[in-house]
């Protein structure tokens, strides 16, 4: 069944946590004494809609490629958000069959993001 509004607070957010993080997870996980990298996949002209501050971006088509950016987060805690969930998923996967060992997505991506932790991020 296709969703027309993100799974939220408002549509009780669900994650699986073998894979997913729920955006109050991540926000607590930043303000840690080792906050993971937030790793945003989605394309530049998202981004440039809104982000999230610290962030990284690489987009999910150029992942692949750019493994090596990553190599000092190998054997730390990632987080991978897109706008909804769905590619950062895809991501998260592909980090872990590239021997990255703690990676998960972010439910609901910058989505939920934005109507659970921080309202002035920008989505559409």
């Amino acid at each position: 069944m296709p969703m027309t509004a993100p799974q939220t607070q408002k549509n009780i957010l669900k994650a699986d946590p073998e894979w997913e993080l729920l955006p109050h997870q991540v926000h607590h996980l930043r303000q840690s004494a080792e906050p993971p990298l937030l790793l945003d996949v989605r394309h530049e002209v998202e981004w440039e809609l809104g982000k999230i501050a610290g962030a990284l971006l690489i987009p999910l088509d150029e992942l692949a490629q750019r493994l090596e950016e990553l190599g000092h987060w190998r054997h730390k805690r990632v987080v991978v958000y897109c706008r909804s969930g769905v590619r950062s998923l895809r991501a998260a996967e592909l980090l872990r069959e590239k021997g990255f060992k703690s990676v998960h997505s972010m439910a609901g991506g910058i989505l939920a993001w934005g109507e659970s932790i921080d309202p002035s991020v920008a989505w559409w």
